[in-house]
């Protein structure tokens, strides 16, 4: 998800500027814009990849402008997670019934906001949730939650598909266990390192058919990675 197009939409400033350095440091680009018209602008001339909304802004407010979105053809599929402090259940509903992907409730701290916005891109992205991902016999079809390998059904569980989901998008890169337990169970998930193993373990188990397993490398001293190539 590094290099992704992030907008920023507050009025504050100094909120911009700490939602900037967070996403930046995790490799995103970013735009900011302090209103909801230069945030229109910004989204018809760059195309960002996803919008971080504040509910309350002046003149209009960023759920008026999530609905605005949503409703035109052009901006409909744009990603929006909502910004507020607000953390009533009635504000948080109205807030998705508009079409907002995701809300998180202010103060948040930054490994969450990361997280957050990785789960929202992930379930926005072409690539995971249009054709089938095939690599040499192995197949995940996103649209039938199934995996083959040549032609054989695999029986995998839940978190082992969403790792070889992942995997299979992120080929030829190492993860560290962290980095792994952030993409795959999220930063507001709090789960030991080593439980990542145990999932490794199960998914090279259930992609035993014709040597497949090979596929999830072992990177000594760092973690794992998905490769085509001998470790």
């Amino acid at each position: 998800m590094a290099g992704r197009r992030i907008l920023i939409v507050d009025d504050e400033a100094a909120i911009r500027d700490m939602l900037r350095v967070a996403l930046e440091m995790a490799d995103y680009e970013c735009l900011e814009a302090s209103n909801a018209q230069e945030a229109l602008e910004l989204i018809v001339d760059e195309r960002p990849d996803l919008v971080l909304l504040d509910w309350m802004m002046p003149g209009t407010s960023g759920i008026e402008l999530a609905r605005r979105l949503k409703r035109e053809e052009v901006t409909a599929e744009v990603p929006i997670i909502m910004l507020t402090a607000k953390g009533e259940e009635d504000n948080k509903i109205q807030g998705l019934e508009v079409g907002a992907d995701d809300y998180i409730t202010k103060p948040f701290s930054p490994r969450e906001l990361v997280a957050r916005l990785k789960a929202v891109l992930r379930r926005a992205d072409p690539q995971v949730n249009g054709n089938p991902i095939r690599v040499q016999g192995l197949c995940l079809d996103p649209a039938s939650h199934r995996v083959t390998i040549n032609n054989r059904p695999v029986d995998i569980g839940p978190t082992e598909y969403r790792l070889l989901e992942f995997f299979l998008t992120h080929q030829e890169r190492a993860y560290t266990r962290s980095q792994l337990l952030d993409h795959v169970w999220g930063g507001n998930v709090y789960v030991e390192e080593r439980t990542v193993d145990v999932h490794i373990r199960r998914l090279r188990k259930a992609l035993a058919i014709d040597d497949h397993e090979n596929l999830v490398q072992t990177v000594r001293g760092t973690g794992y990675r998905f490769s085509t190539q001998a470790g």
